[in-house]
């Protein structure tokens, strides 16, 4: 697969040897995506199922990089180019969700979006925002912060052992909701929500939806016509196989008139006068408003190139399979889940009455990574996993009751 543009074919053609190095990968014959190669992690003997904290990344998106390094370090480059890739890479998220390119700005990370939106969202005092108790710490700081500033209620609904439905979430839902804000999948317990159903809900209350999809996109398609969902903002380090520094964030186009935007700087300026007066674009590209990481670009492009390949729907269809095998096999083994059982992500959960200290030891010991809580530990299930590794979490989870 060709990673960087035919800008960059000086810097890849230095990284040749680098490539022809690089190790091969585990042997597996159980690799039913065929991608197990493509993944040195899986060199070292551990058995990965921590994707939902960060997913390692292909060598693709690993050469990206160091082409990127490479070029900046041996000719000269210009922003123009920087930019038509970064609007490349632009038109390729846009593609992944069903959307357009003038939709999708690029920001720095998932909390960034959920702070426009917390920030440019027409709320007066009295209004009130509503989120689930499963959404990421993070957006319930924006949320208080904008509880604290402006007025504005903020309404948690607490999640019932691990499930929150719409008709929870409608109960607390009124006319003067302005918005609703939820994780497509929690990175507390893997909860998927109906994010349909809980658009129809927002807007049937005058509501906007918010949707962070860091946990979502990549793991199963994603189509926000069909989800009707106005905004969606989605770090690119987990389930996208990208770094750090980089975030794509959808906003429907008939908001981009009714929203102003909170930030402003040049690269989100479509002209300017001699008089130094500015006319801010009209679509999402207006977020893009300073210098972007140009390299973790170039790997999210990488990434997205390598889940086009593979198929995110066979991606979808090989990770529900394992993630049904594990959570058969936790329940045949008496473990109470913290996930709601046949939740469809590839994120399981289960409670443990053991000390985080000793289950970290139990992992540890049998090279097993995985998060481990308070309470209970996350699986999670990525493209590269297979049955074996499901098999081995299994005969480690034995000593977790």
């Amino acid at each position: 697969m060709s990673i960087p543009r035919r800008d960059f074919v000086s810097a890849v053609t230095s990284l040749a040897g680098y490539a022809a190095l690089a190790p091969a990968g585990r042997p597996a014959g159980n690799d039913p995506l065929g991608v197990r190669a493509d993944f040195p992690i899986l060199d070292n003997g551990r058995t990965y199922l921590n994707s939902a904290y960060i997913t390692p990344s292909p060598r693709s998106v690993l050469a990206a990089g160091a082409a990127f390094v490479e070029a900046k370090g041996t000719r000269p480059m210009t922003v123009a180019e920087l930019l038509s890739k970064a609007n490349e890479v632009r038109g390729q998220f846009a593609a992944l969700i069903n959307a357009t390119p003038d939709e999708i700005g690029l920001l720095f990370a998932t909390s960034e979006g959920e702070n426009i939106m917390a920030n440019t969202a027409p709320m007066s005092p009295g209004d009130n925002v509503v989120v689930d108790s499963l959404h990421y710490e993070g957006a319930l700081v924006a949320h208080r912060e904008l509880e604290r500033r402006r007025g504005i209620e903020l309404r948690i609904v607490e999640h019932r052992d691990g499930l929150v439905t719409t008709a929870d979430i409608a109960r607390r839902v009124d006319r003067r909701t302005r918005l609703v804000s939820v994780s497509y999948v929690s990175s507390i317990n893997g909860l998927r929500h109906d994010v349909r159903a809980l658009a129809d809900l927002a807007h049937g209350n005058g509501a906007l939806l918010h949707v962070d999809a860091i946990q979502a996109v990549g793991m199963f398609p994603i189509d926000v016509r069909a989800d009707d969902v106005d905004s969606l903002c989605a770090g690119t380090y987990k389930f996208l196989l990208g770094g750090f520094g980089v975030a794509p964030f959808y906003l429907k186009r008939s908001l981009l008139e009714r929203l102003d935007p909170d930030r402003f700087g040049i690269f989100g300026i479509e002209s300017q006068s001699a008089d130094h007066r500015f006319q801010v674009r009209r679509n999402a590209r207006r977020y893009d408003y300073a210098t972007l990481p140009f390299g973790e670009v170039h790997q999210l492009g990488a990434g997205l190139a390598y889940l086009e390949r593979v198929g995110v729907d066979r991606i979808d269809r090989h990770c529900q399979e394992l993630t049904r095998r594990l959570e058969a096999g936790l329940l045949a083994q008496g473990h109470r889940l913290f996930t709601p059982q046949g939740n469809r992500s590839s994120i399981l959960c289960f409670y443990t009455r053991k000390p985080s200290a000793e289950v970290r030891g139990v992992l540890e010991r049998a090279k097993l990574d995985a998060s481990v809580r308070e309470d209970h530990v996350r699986l999670s299930i990525a493209l590269f996993n297979t049955s074996d590794d499901v098999d081995q979490a299994l005969e480690v989870t034995k000593a977790l009751r």
